[in-house]
């Protein structure tokens, strides 16, 4: 785990998170602990599969042939025990284009989308971008843990509801929904027949002793009418090689999202996104194991620290992914003022709450896929913030 420790310089590279802190916050002089990458390098198998795939001088069109396909396959029976065929899978350059897809897919405009806020916001986003209407079933926040309030959530389904946008584990309060959880979910959208898209995009990334399960592997729903989105991305820090897959049961949904893909004009992944996605599947497990403990660590220095330094900070136990919502509310300062405090005083650049709806107000979103020492500096410079 020695390399995560090495700190990488990625200012130069068209970096989102890096490079384009004055654009987007106002300060150059931030520390950017905000865009959801890892400033990690990814598994030396990915690498040495780029560097193969660039010794071959010509990139004409390329395709993501049964080989890849196969990688997803086995990754998700390997790693979440679900067993799929590699027919039902279908790729998108990453999730929220293939939410975008989905949207356009199986839903007219003026329907509604139900959502669980607060959550990322291309989920509310993508649904109004596309003339739809946000159906919000609102989580439930309770002596600082999240939860599903199913009252509120079957009312929602009542009311017309086409299409779930469900977060599965949760970006940004860290859930990973249980299997209990996740069957009554499943049970009440076939009862009243609304179609599934659950991003999973963060499903390899999950703490101990916490366990994914793929809603569209559960008995109790209806796989048919469910679609999950995965990439490498997060997993493996890919990101920008823009590859994802969307895996439905469904050849009837399937179809309808390919004639989306047909009137975007998408045919296939890049080349490189194509042979980073299949080694990082095929090879990268003990890499992710490694990155992993490392979270770990991230996680119990922050929870450590705050409870020392930051006592009215709440951290949200994250069950998974490596973003952490901090609850500030206690702080006293508005949403407007802990913003001004963190870049201009604490030369800190974190989400701000506010950005994922209704819920998000009061919280910060803060990433530790990150070295240790800038983990740290990152947290001293909160403190600079608040106090």
């Amino acid at each position: 785990m020695s390399s995560f420790e090495h700190v990488i310089d990625r200012r130069g590279s068209s970096s989102v998170k890096w490079d384009r802190t004055k654009e987007v916050f106002g300060y150059g002089d931030v520390l950017p602990m905000w865009v959801a990458d890892m400033d990690f390098a990814p598994p030396e198998p990915v690498i040495e599969a780029l560097k193969k795939r660039m010794e071959h001088p010509i990139f004409g069109y390329t395709y993501a042939g049964a080989s890849t396909a196969d990688s997803i396959k086995e990754w998700m029976a390997k790693r979440h025990g679900w067993e799929i065929q590699s027919s039902w899978v279908q790729y998108s350059p990453g999730v929220v284009p293939a939410l975008a897809t989905i949207i356009q897919a199986l839903t007219e405009p003026g329907d509604k989308v139900l959502i669980q806020s607060p959550v990322y916001p291309p989920f509310f986003n993508l649904v109004k971008e596309n003339g739809r209407v946000v159906e919000n079933a609102q989580l439930v926040y309770s002596n600082g843990e999240y939860s599903i309030d199913f009252t509120a959530f079957e009312k929602a389904l009542q009311n017309g509801v086409k299409l779930f946008l469900l977060c599965n584990p949760h970006n940004p309060g860290g859930r990973v929904w249980t299997k209990e959880e996740l069957t009554r979910i499943a049970s009440l959208c076939k009862e009243y027949g609304v179609v599934i898209a659950s991003d999973e995009i963060h499903s390899d990334l999950i703490y101990r002793p916490h366990h994914h399960v793929p809603i569209a592997s559960l008995p109790e729903g209806d796989a048919d009418a469910i679609i999950t989105c995965i990439a490498p991305s997060k997993t493996f820090n890919l990101a920008g090689l823009q590859a994802s897959a969307m895996i439905t049961k469904n050849e009837e949904i399937r179809n309808e999202i390919a004639g989306i893909h047909a009137k975007q004009g998408f045919f296939t992944l890049n080349a490189l996104g194509i042979s980073a996605m299949e080694a990082a599947y095929r090879h990268g497990e003990e890499w992710l194991e490694d990155v992993i403990a490392y979270l770990e660590e991230n996680v119990s220095i922050t929870r450590a620290y705050l409870k020392e330094h930051l006592p009215s900070l709440h951290l949200v136990e994250p069950e998974g992914t490596y973003l952490l919502w901090i609850d500030c509310s206690k702080t006293g300062l508005s949403d407007e003022d802990l913003k001004d405090r963190l870049l201009r005083k604490g030369k800190l650049a974190l989400e701000e709450g506010t950005k994922y709806g209704e819920g998000g107000e009061g919280f910060v979103r803060m990433n530790i896929a990150c070295p240790k020492e800038t983990l740290l500096e990152g947290l001293d410079r909160l403190r600079t913030a608040l106090t």
